[in-house]
C-alpha cells in the first residue's frame, strides 16, 4: 500500500505544479476551445490540461518503478503495467494531435483501434472470465475484437462526457479510487498501482478544472484517462476468480458507459454519425431541467460514487455494502434536490 500512496500523491503533485506552464503555453500557442452553440463555457479555454495529467501520472509511475515498487511484482504484472502505460502515451498522443489539429472522426477512431490492437499483442487482454455455473469461460479469438472495442469504447465514453467543467476529472478521479480499492482488496497491486496514479492526477486536475474552470483537459487527457480506466479493468478486476469479477469494470464505470451508449444508439438511429455532436448526454439534460453546472457535475458526482459503492459491496469487501447503503442515501438525497428544483422552475 505504501508504493500505491507514493503514486497517488506524486501524481497529484505534479499535476498541481505542472497546470500552470501548460496553461502559459496553450495562451502562447492558441490551443484554446472557443465557445459555440452547443458548449456551455462563455470564454476561450486552453484545452491542453491533458499534459498535464499525462505527465504527473508518468512521473509518478517512474517514481514507484525507481524506489523499487515493480519489484516484487510478477514478472508478467511489470509488462502489463507498462503496456498499459504506453498504450496510455499513444492514446494520448492521438487526442493530442486532435486538440492541435483537429483530426476527423474517422482517423482518430482508425488509429485508436490500431493502438488498442498494439496493446493488446503485448498482453494487455480480456482472454477469459468467470461466469455462474459455466466457471472459466475461454475467450480464444474473440479476445482481440472484445478487448479493443472495450478499450476504445471506454476512450470515447470519458470523452464524450468532458462536457462540464470539473465532469469528466471527478468521474474519472471517483472510479479510479474505487477501482484502487477493490484492486487492493483482490490483490491485484499492478492495478492498484495505476488506478492510484490516475486518482491523484485526476484530483489535482481538479484544482484547476472544477467550476469555474481555468483550463480543460481536451481530448489528449480524455482519451488518456477514459484508456487507463479501461486498461485497469482489463489487467485487473475481470481477472478475479469470483463470477461478479466481470462486471465490476462495467459497474464501476457504468455512468460514462450508459450515457455514451444511449446518446450513440439516439444518433444511429436518426441516422447519425455516432460522433456527431449534440446536446443528449445526461449533464445536457440536466442543465435543460434546470440545473446550475455545479449542480449537474455534483449530481453526476453522486451517481459515479454510488454505482462505484456497489462495486465496492459486489467485491466483497469488508463494510462494502455498508458504504453501498451510505452512498444510496446520499443519492436519494441528490435525486431529492434535483427534483425539488427542477419542480420549483417548473411553478415558476
Amino acid at each position: 500500500m505504501p508504493y500505491h500512496l507514493i503514486a497517488f500523491i506524486a501524481a497529484c503533485l505534479v499535476v498541481l505544479w505542472v497546470t500552470p506552464f501548460v496553461q502559459t503555453l496553450g495562451l502562447k500557442i492558441g490551443c484554446v476551445d472557443k465557445p459555440n452553440a452547443r458548449k456551455v463555457h462563455a470564454q476561450p479555454m486552453v484545452r491542453l490540461g491533458g499534459v498535464a495529467i499525462f505527465l504527473g501520472n508518468l512521473v509518478a509511475l517512474l517514481l514507484v518503478w525507481n524506489a523499487g515498487g515493480f519489484g516484487w511484482l510478477p514478472t508478467s504484472e511489470e509488462y502489463r503495467i507498462w503496456g498499459v502505460t504506453v498504450g496510455g502515451i499513444v492514446f494520448f498522443l492521438i487526442g493530442l494531435a486532435d486538440d492541435l489539429f483537429t483530426l476527423p472522426a474517422l482517423v482518430r477512431l482508425v488509429a485508436q483501434f490500431i493502438a488498442a490492437s498494439l496493446v493488446w499483442a503485448v498482453g494487455v487482454r480480456i482472454e477469459n472470465f468467470s461466469m455462474p455455473f459455466l466457471g472459466t469461460v475461454a475467450l480464444g479469438a474473440l479476445s482481440l475484437p472484445l478487448t479493443t472495442i472495450w478499450l476504445v469504447g471506454m476512450t470515447n465514453a470519458m470523452n464524450f462526457i468532458d462536457g462540464l467543467d470539473g465532469l469528466a476529472a471527478g468521474v474519472a478521479a471517483i472510479a479510479a479510487a474505487v477501482m484502487l480499492f477493490v484492486s487492493v482488496f483482490l490483490n491485484q497491486p499492478a492495478a492498484g498501482l495505476l488506478a492510484a496514479a490516475l486518482a491523484g492526477g485526476a484530483l489535482g486536475f481538479l484544482r484547476y478544472n472544477f467550476n469555474p474552470a481555468k483550463i480543460f483537459m481536451g481530448d489528449g487527457g480524455a482519451y488518456f484517462m477514459g484508456f487507463t480506466l479501461a486498461g485497469i479493468g482489463v489487467i485487473g478486476l475481470v481477472k478475479g476468480v469470483t463470477t461478479v469479477a466481470v462486471a465490476l469494470p462495467f459497474l464501476i464505470l457504468a455512468v460514462p458507459i450508459i450515457d455514451t451508449s444511449t446518446v450513440v444508439i439516439e444518433r444511429l438511429r436518426r441516422g447519425l454519425s455516432p460522433f456527431q455532436p449534440d446536446k443528449r448526454h445526461l449533464h445536457h439534460r440536466l442543465l435543460k431541467a434546470g440545473l446550475s453546472q455545479r449542480g449537474t457535475v455534483l449530481f453526476i458526482y453522486a451517481l459515479t460514487l454510488w454505482v462505484g459503492s456497489l462495486a465496492l459491496g459486489f467485491a466483497g469487501i469488508p463494510s462494502g455494502w455498508g458504504y453501498a447503503i451510505g452512498a444510496s442515501m446520499l443519492m436519494i438525497y441528490a435525486i431529492w434536490m434535483v427534483w425539488q428544483r427542477t419542480r420549483g422552475l417548473g411553478d415558476e
